[in-house]
C-alpha cells in the first residue's frame, strides 16, 4: 500500500497544479509538502528491507517489489526530489516574472510528473513496465529542459528527446529479445526476481544479445560515451533544480536498469561481461576527463562529471568481486547526493552572478559566502577529494580492481580520475577565489535556496566521515541484490 501511495502523491499534486489560481505559490508549496511526504514514506519503506531478496507490495504484488538496490535508488530519488522542490520555490520565483503564473504552474505540474516517473523505475518489478517508466522520464522532462524557451534550451530539448528515444528503441529490442528467450525456456513472470533465478535456463544467445541492447539503449540514457552528446546540453540548459534531478538521479535510474542485468548473466563467460562494462566505462571516464579541462560553462562542468561517474560505476560493475560491487553501489549514492548539490550551488551562482561562464565568475566566496562555500564543497566532493563519499567509493573500486589483478584497467582509470580531479578543482578554484568579478552588493539568495544548500550539504559532508550502521547495511543489501 505504501509503495502505491508514494506514486500517487506526485500524481495528485500534479493534478492540483492544473487548478487555476491567482498565485502559483500554492502549487509550489504543495510540491514541497508532497515531495517531503514521499521521502518520509520512502524511509518508512526502507525499514522493512532486511534481506537481499525482493519484497512484494501488499497490493499490486505482481507490479511492485523492493530489495536493497531498489530501496537505495528510491531513497535517492525522493531525497533529491524534495531538495529540488524546495530550491524551486525560490529559484523559479526569482527567474520567472510574477505575471506568468500559468507558466509557473506548468513547471510544477511537469516537475511532479517527472518525479513520479523516476520513482516508478525502482518500484516496478515488471521489466516491460520499467522500460515504460524510463521512457516516461524522458517524455515528461523534455519540456522542463526547454523551460527557459531560449534557442539553446529548445535545441537541447530536441537533442535530448531524439537521442534518448533512439536509445529507448534499442532498449526495447533488448526487452523483447529477453522475453522471447524467457518464453523459449518455459515462460513465467517477466520480473527482475524471476529472471534472476530463471536466467540459466534461457538460451545464452538471447541473454547476450539482450544484454548488449540493454547496455547501449539504457547507456544512452545514462550518458555513456559515445552516446553522451545530449547530456551536457540538456543538463546545462534546464533550470538548476531540474538539472539536479537530471544529473543526480535520472541518469542513476538508467544505470540502475543496466545493473539489474548483472544477476542474469551468471551463465555467460565472465570475460565477455567484463569486456563490455570495462570498455564502455573506461571510454566514458577518459573522454569526460579531457572535456573537463577545456569546459567554459560551469553547468557543463558538472554535466561532464556525471559522465565520468557513470563510467566509473560501470567499470566497478565489470569487476568480478564483491568489493567492486559494494564500491559501485556506494558511488551511486555519493554521486546522486554530491551532483545534485553541485547543481543547487550552480543555481545559486546563476542567481548571484547572472552568468554561466566560468571566466566571468571570480571571488564568489566574497560575493556570496554561502554560495562560494557550497561550490567549494561540491567541487571537492565530485572531484573525489578525501574525506568525501565519492573518494571512498572510488578507492573501494580501485582496491577491488587491484585485488583482481586488473592492473592495466585500474592504471588507466586512476590516470583519468586524476585528470578529472585536477580539471574540476582548477575550474572551481578560479570561481571561488580571486578578485570579485561583479563588485557591488548582489541580491540575497531566496531563503528556500539557502535552506536547500544547507540541507543538501549535510549528507555530502557527513557520509564521507561516517556511515551509519543502517545505511551500511542497506548498501550491502543493494550489492547483494546484484548477485555478485
Amino acid at each position: 500500500m505504501v509503495l502505491f501511495v508514494i506514486l500517487l502523491i506526485p500524481l495528485l499534486v500534479a493534478g492540483l497544479s492544473m487548478i487555476p489560481a491567482k498565485n502559483a505559490r500554492v502549487s509550489a508549496l504543495a510540491t514541497i509538502v508532497g515531495a517531503a511526504a514521499v521521502f518520509v514514506l520512502s524511509l518508512f519503506s526502507a525499514l522493512g528491507i532486511d534481506t537481499g531478496h525482493p519484497v512484494g507490495a501488499p497490493i499490486f504484488s505482481s507490479w511492485f517489489s523492493m530489495d536493497g538496490l531498489s530501496v537505495l535508488v528510491l531513497l535517492l530519488v525522493s531525497f533529491v526530489g524534495f531538495a529540488a522542490s524546495l530550491f524551486s520555490l525560490g529559484y523559479i520565483g526569482r527567474t520567472v516574472p510574477e505575471n506568468q503564473q500559468d507558466r509557473i504552474r506548468r513547471y510544477y505540474r511537469r516537475f511532479n510528473l517527472f518525479l513520479l516517473s523516476m520513482l516508478a523505475v525502482p518500484l516496478l518489478s515488471q521489466v516491460a513496465m520499467v522500460w515504460i517508466a524510463v521512457e516516461l522520464t524522458t517524455l515528461l522532462s523534455v519540456f522542463l529542459v526547454g523551460f527557459e524557451n531560449t534557442p539553446e534550451s529548445l535545441e537541447a530539448a530536441w537533442k535530448y528527446v531524439v537521442l534518448t528515444c533512439m536509445g529507448a528503441a534499442l532498449a526495447l529490442m533488448g526487452v523483447l529479445i529477453l522475453y522471447w528467450g524467457l518464453s523459449l525456456s518455459g515462460g513465467g513472470e517477466f520480473t527482475w526476481s524471476f529472471l534472476k533465478t530463471t536466467s540459466p535456463k534461457i538460451p545464452p544467445v538471447f541473454v547476450t544479445t539482450a544484454f548488449i541492447f540493454f547496455l547501449v539503449g539504457f547507456g544512452t540514457k545514462a550518458g555513456l560515451v559515445p552516446l553522451h552528446t545530449w547530456l551536457p546540453d540538456a543538463h546545462s540548459q534546464a533550470p538548476s533544480p531540474v538539472c539536479a534531478l537530471l544529473s543526480g538521479v535520472e541518469t542513476t535510474t538508467a544505470l540502475y536498469v543496466i545493473l539489474r542485468f548483472l544477476p542474469m548473466v551468471g551463465g555467460l563467460p565472465e570475460s565477455a561481461l567484463t569486456a563490455w562494462f570495462l570498455v564502455f566505462g573506461l571510454i566514458s571516464v577518459g573522454v569526460s576527463a579531457f572535456l573537463l579541462i577545456q569546459v567554459k560553462d560551469y553547468k557543463r562542468l558538472f554535466a561532464y562529471s556525471t559522465i565520468e561517474h557513470m563510467g566509473i560505476i560501470l567499470v566497478a560493475a565489470g569487476l568480478s568481486n564483491g568489493t567492486g560491487t559494494v564500491g559501485a553501489v556506494y558511488l551511486i549514492m555519493a554521486h546522486a547526493l554530491a551532483k545534485s548539490f553541485c547543481f543547487f550551488s550552480a543555481g545559486a551562482m546563476l542567481l548571484v552572478t547572472k552568468t554561466r561562464e566560468i571566466a566571468s565568475v571570480r571571488g564568489l566566496i566574497r560575493l556570496s559566502p554561502l554560495t562560494g562555500v557550497s561550490l567549494m564543497i561540491g567541487g571537492l566532493a565530485i572531484a573525489g577529494a578525501p574525506p568525501f563519499a565519492v573518494f571512498l567509493g572510488e578507492f573501494s573500486i580501485i582496491r577491488a580492481g587491484l585485488a583482481q589483478g586488473q592492473y592495466g584497467v585500474i592504471g588507466a582509470l586512476t590516470i583519468f580520475i586524476g585528470i578529472a580531479f585536477c580539471g574540476i578543482l582548477y575550474q572551481v578554484n578560479r570561481m571561488v577565489f580571486g578578485k570579485a568579478s561583479n563588485p557591488g552588493q548582489p541580491l540575497p539568495l531566496p531563503w528556500s535556496c539557502a535552506a536547500t544548500l544547507v540541507v543538501a550539504a549535510v549528507p555530502v559532508v557527513l557520509l564521507g566521515l561516517f556511515v551509519p550502521d543502517s545505511l551500511n547495511h542497506l548498501l550491502r543489501l543493494a550489492a547483494l541484490s546484484l548477485g555478485r
